[in-house]
């Protein structure tokens, strides 16, 4: 499967139209979907609220073909929630596939490594080149005073850091996996203790990281996480219907302007 992403042509100023069957979504609604699509840039942002109306509509016209209503917004909802009750096939994991799924990939059945973390924010806009290179550079020469003395954390987090916790002098306390945005996130569970030695990017800018404290996480047994596998494979295998089932109505209903991928099914059930 392939897709092709939205793409700025030059001397364009806005993207393709976009097309659902007879239906077109314009740039002002994808506008307005932005908010709920967080990502490291504008473009991307608008790339998955675009491909968010266009499974919505899909679903939404697929649902008004079996005469489901979808009048109005909470119409639309049930509409949508009852039809993919009825039309989404995800066959349910057996005994011997959870086991099978836990013994092959036991790191992701067991407690979390937790990290206690402190750190300075220096805010800058993903796409917003000049306030980036900025904040690097100020990063860095604040990891340098730190070096020399590390006790003045909590001064120059209250005084430099763009995040809440610069209140309690950067403290963010105990973090596991998916507390933070997944680029720090990703980036935090390989530190050392200590502080770390340049700045960490995420989409919000750069963090200056202090791990105080790593706390290394356990295997769990079978039986301990038997409820956790099996709704595991669940969502896969309902990830995998759904997918499936929207390129199927991407081919029946028609689409223009943009073209669905693997994401959009997640996008969905989140």
């Amino acid at each position: 499967m392939h897709s092709i992403d939205i793409e700025m042509i030059p001397g364009e100023v806005t993207p393709p139209p976009i097309r659902v069957g007879e239906a077109s979504i314009d740039h002002a609604e994808i506008a307005r979907e932005m908010q709920y699509h967080p990502a490291d840039s504008a473009g991307d942002a608008r790339l998955k609220a675009a491909r968010a109306l266009v499974v919505r509509e899909l679903l939404r016209q697929r649902a008004g073909q079996l005469g489901l209503a979808v009048d109005d917004e909470a119409d639309i909802e049930a509409a949508i929630a009852a039809l993919l009750e009825r039309e989404l096939d995800a066959p349910e994991p057996t005994e011997a596939d959870c086991r099978r799924c836990h013994g092959a990939h036991p790191e992701r059945f067991s407690d979390p490594t937790r990290l206690r973390v402190r750190h300075v924010l220096l805010a800058a806009a993903p796409d917003d080149a000049p306030a980036r290179d900025d904040g690097y550079r100020r990063g860095q020469a604040l990891i340098a005073q730190l070096r020399e003395a590390p006790q003045r954390f909590t001064e120059l987090a209250q005084r430099h850091s763009d995040c809440p916790s610069r209140d309690q002098g950067g403290e963010l306390g105990w973090l596991v996996p998916g507390q933070t945005v997944p680029e720090l996130d990703r980036a935090l569970q390989h530190l050392p203790e200590g502080l770390h030695g340049r700045p960490l990017a995420s989409r919000y800018g750069w963090h200056l990281v202090i791990i105080d404290e790593r706390q290394e996480g356990r295997a769990l047994h079978y039986d301990e996480v038997a409820d956790r596998v099996r709704h595991s494979l669940r969502e896969q295998a309902t990830r995998r219907a759904l997918r499936h089932y929207l390129l199927a109505l991407e081919a029946e209903i028609g689409v223009e302007g943009i073209a669905l991928d693997d994401d959009a099914a997640r996008a969905l059930m989140q």
